[in-house]
């Protein structure tokens, strides 16, 4: 098989696992919410443990440990992850999978965003445009939910604030996830220690279904980012930007044909919009990509490759690019 379809089957692995949580997640009930994120948090630790251990990669926490500002962006980065897992988790108990598909829907636009008012990015007008429609979309939905629709926005922002610390710190994904695990890991055994003294914990009380599906949530989240990172070294980044709605499509599936959630005219109207943001933001950005592309064939070589490789940066989330002026950011992606 060729690096670019097993990059493809990785991709599509990845976003199908993505797209298909809501299912996993409902299965986890009585647990509560931040009972299924604690064990999420521990059993990643320990998934991810093994594979390094396997791997024999564990002398990298030794660098890290030396590196005081990388640590500060961890205990960050883990802050927001741990935000949009534990929302995540309580929008589908809650039942509003819907919504928490908006979430992953806006937020490549949410990138786009943070990349204007972190990173002083500048934007072309398409872009912009993209942005307006989404904020149309924003207000339209807020009419309808009677309320801002916080938990997608939650989701998005959170995401997208991980997604810019993570890149720049630049570890590799097994070792970016234990790490940020681990630091999780104590205030998780600590809430579930709590649960358990008030003989609250459903692990191990409700069947053995139950117990190993809790078990398992170190896995269901540790490998589709696995499968993500190995896209992403196999696949243009156009390709990658591409495939990523998949998840967003499969989870608003799973709740309006499957969990049977109300989509009223309005709300389909707040959702046309999102999606006209982001045909217009996604085909600005592969027509960008192909002016630089044919612009980058009169070029040198190795000076092509960077200007290409440069120029597709919004398309794939936190991409990180390093040249002589420095570094660069910008992105999407899904949970």
């Amino acid at each position: 098989m060729t690096p670019l379809r097993l990059g493809y089957l990785y991709g599509f692995g990845a976003y199908l696992l993505w797209g298909f949580f809501p299912l996993y997640f409902k299965l986890l009930r009585p647990a509560g919410p931040l009972e299924v994120l604690a064990h999420r948090v521990v059993w990643s630790v320990v998934f991810v443990a093994l594979l390094l251990a396997a791997l024999r990669n564990i002398g990298f926490l030794r660098a890290l440990v030396r590196r005081p500002w990388a640590m500060a962006g961890i205990v960050a980065a883990a802050a927001l992850i741990a935000v949009n897992w534990g929302t995540y988790i309580y929008g589908v108990n809650s039942d509003r999978v819907v919504e928490t598909a908006l979430g992953y829907f806006i937020n490549p636009l949410v990138v786009v965003l943070l990349g204007v008012t972190v990173l002083r990015e500048r934007l072309r007008p398409a872009q912009w445009l993209a942005l307006g429609i989404g904020a149309s979309a924003v207000v339209v939905l807020t009419v309808d939910y009677g309320r801002l629709p916080w938990l997608a926005l939650t989701l998005a922002f959170s995401f997208g604030g991980y997604g810019l610390v993570k890149k720049r710190l630049g570890l590799p994904p097994a070792e970016g996830l234990f790490v940020e695990s681990a630091v999780l890991a104590l205030p998780a055994l600590g809430y579930l220690a709590w649960l358990t003294s008030r003989a609250q914990s459903t692990f191990g009380h409700v069947s053995a279904g139950h117990t190993a599906l809790l078990v398992l949530a170190g896995a269901a989240t540790a490998i589709p980012l696995l499968l993500f990172a190995g896209a992403t070294n196999r696949l243009p980044l156009s390709g990658l930007g591409m495939i990523q709605y998949v998840a967003p499509i499969l989870q608003l599936g799973c709740g309006v044909l499957i969990f049977h959630e109300p989509m009223p005219p309005a709300r389909l109207a707040g959702f046309a919009l999102v999606w006209l943001a982001l045909i217009v933001f996604t085909a600005d950005a592969v027509q960008s990509s192909r002016r630089t592309r044919a612009s980058a064939d009169t070029l040198p070589r190795d000076l092509a490759v960077s200007v290409v490789e440069t120029s597709a940066m919004p398309l794939v989330e936190g991409q990180k690019v390093q040249d002589r002026r420095g570094e660069g950011w910008a992105g999407q992606g899904t949970a």
